[in-house]
């Protein structure tokens, strides 16, 4: 039988609770983690707010919740667990179901003689009776922070765990699926009890909790292969067998509105899915390769329209620049930057920070990514004649005050919106190209009169997205030789704390990132400037120009990261490709 758990009543202001132990208080106030009168003041809040000590502690921001289960282990007798460092044990984690597991904030650790170690944030016999009679098992309690115990729950209960029941139950019917008839087939990958149709909703919810921007199912000579792109990187998650790969491609394009029939030409579609209670807009794209037909879905996250552009990450230069810059009453902003490095986001923001009841603001999208209330979004559509150049000539004859127009791909686009930008219009704009001086020329490249782009453009922003060291594991670190090389040559002053890293733990993966950063280099368009564009310059004039005159370069930025401990050098270097 395990050790029964007792647990005191909320503590007061003595020094036990007849039982031999120290109340919580008073441990907290012992380890100089709460003084006497912080203590004092939480137990007057508590009487109003009828809240536990701990659990108001930490919301009011005087105590850190791993502190606190430290705390909490020593008041009630029980082993302290890190979860950053103890991953749980697939064999444990059979034993609890995951419903029981989120609802009792609770995850199990490992089963060893039948004994089942489950690490919660607030051990009492109450809990430890309902966690016997949940798995069916004894158990021995020890003690985690409630936040640590959540992001566990997360990474050891996989959406993907039960894949391979409905992979078999797929193969076991194949021959008779391909003895089927194509109309026949299609409205089976409709069924909603269909293995195919339980595999796409696995893949949706493991990329959910993983956090991946994109999902990557790719045919191959012997499998599909299924990978999420997490903080920008691609990992390999799960390979399904070649039979399946059209089912669940077919599965894809119903839920998008695609022609599922055709599958040599390249097809996009969006829908919106619910996963584990939650509304994702997920764009689908198709294309056909030698293997079969291969689909990459984006994962859209509703809460990046409603980012601020203080809330974007640029230095506190880049921003003050950046915001006046914006608020110009006519002209065109441009953002640059490479596939996934952030500029839909940028965009948005800055919509989000110009838009008001007293200005009309009209986008041209392809696709309409996050729908914003109070702004008006065309979709293109080219079955129906609506592309860039046409949607935007339609727009002008709306009297917009502002006109985002979604990405200039082509001679006519950019010069209907320069020409807006001219005639008493504010244009946001996106470009593929490297950096700042690249996204000019390349501006230039598309037949437009110089002058005309001298005085159009008001500035250019330039971005990448880089991988932040995971709080979580974050150490010391010596960057090598040739690392060393690179931030010197960019200007790095080595901090006084030394260079850090993610040392590799549970909640990141072992990768040592979590979440990634935004790194803007801004180009302003000044008087010299419009004099260099209107005498056909280089990439590398135009970039000694913009430095001399404060442009701070995507490496000098990445850098300076560097030196605040936000990301590594080895992170700088494979994000930040440009000199």
């Amino acid at each position: 039988m395990a050790a029964r758990v007792v647990v005191s009543a909320e503590p007061v202001a003595v020094p036990s609770d007849g039982s031999g132990r120290r109340q919580l208080g008073e441990i907290l106030v012992a380890r100089s983690l709460l003084s006497r009168a912080q203590l004092k003041d939480a137990l007057l809040k508590q009487r109003v707010s009828g809240k536990r000590l701990g659990t108001l502690l930490v919301e009011l921001g005087a105590l850190d919740e791993r502190d606190l289960a430290s705390a909490v282990g020593e008041h009630c007798g029980v082993a302290v667990v890190d979860l950053r460092l103890r991953a749980p044990e697939p064999q444990a984690v059979a034993v609890l179901p995951e419903a029981g597991a989120r609802s009792l904030v609770v995850v199990p650790l490992s089963l060893d003689e039948g004994i089942l170690q489950v690490a919660v944030a607030d051990p009492s016999d109450e809990l430890s009776d309902r966690l016997r009679d949940a798995a069916g098992a004894e158990v021995a309690l020890v003690v985690a922070s409630a936040t640590d115990i959540r992001r566990a729950t997360d990474r050891a209960y996989r959406a993907l765990a039960g894949i391979d029941r409905h992979v078999d139950a797929f193969q076991a019917s194949a021959s008779s699926r391909r003895e089927a008839p194509v109309a026949v087939r299609s409205s089976a990958v409709v069924d909603a009890n269909a293995p195919v149709v339980q595999v796409v909703t696995m893949i949706l919810a493991q990329a959910q909790r993983d956090r991946a921007s994109d999902v990557h199912i790719e045919p191959m000579d012997a499998l599909v292969r299924v990978r999420f792109r997490i903080d920008g990187v691609l990992h390999d998650v799960v390979t399904l067998p070649t039979s399946m790969g059209g089912a669940v491609t077919s599965r894809l394009k119903v839920l998008a509105g695609m022609n599922i029939v055709e599958r040599r030409r390249a097809q996009d579609g969006q829908f919106t899915a619910s996963v584990e209670g939650r509304d994702v807009d997920v764009r689908v794209a198709s294309t056909g390769t030698v293997a079969g037909e291969k689909v990459v879905l984006r994962l859209l996250d509703k809460a990046i329209s409603s980012f601020r552009l203080s809330e974007l990450g640029m230095s506190a230069q880049t921003y003050e620049v950046y915001s006046t810059m914006v608020r110009s009453p006519f002209g065109m902003v441009i953002c640059a930057g490479p596939t996934g490095s952030g500029k839909t986001t940028s965009l948005y923001a800055t919509m989000t920070e110009l838009n008001g009841t007293e200005r009309n603001i009209m986008t041209i999208e392809d696709p309409v990514e996050y729908v914003v209330p109070s702004i008006n979004q065309i979709q293109i559509n080219e079955q129906a004649g609506i592309d860039f150049a046409g949607g935007l000539r339609s727009i002008l004859r709306q009297d917009p005050d502002i006109i985002l127009v979604g990405e200039i791909r082509d001679a006519e686009t950019a010069r209907i919106a320069a020409q807006a930008a001219l005639t008493g219009h504010f244009v946001l704009s996106s470009l593929h190209a490297t950096d700042t001086s690249a996204a000019l020329l390349r501006f230039l490249d598309l037949d437009i009169e110089p002058y005309v782009v001298g005085s159009a453009v008001v500035g250019i922003l330039s971005q990448r997205l880089l991988r932040r060291i995971c709080d979580q594991c974050r150490a010391p670190h010596q960057p090598t030789p040739e690392e060393l090389d690179y931030f010197a040559d960019a200007g790095g002053v080595v901090p006084k704390g030394g260079f850090f890293r993610g040392a590799g733990c549970t909640f990141c993966a072992g990768s040592g990132y979590q979440d990634r950063v935004g790194v803007y280099e801004l180009l302003r368009m000044t008087p010299d400037m419009r004099a260099l564009v209107a005498a056909a310059p280089s990439y590398g004039a135009i970039r000694d120009l913009s430095q001399s005159e404060g442009t701070r370069s995507l490496r000098r930025e990445g850098v300076l990261l560097v030196e605040q401990g936000v990301t590594t050098i080895a992170e700088v270097v494979r994000g930040i490709y440009v000199l």
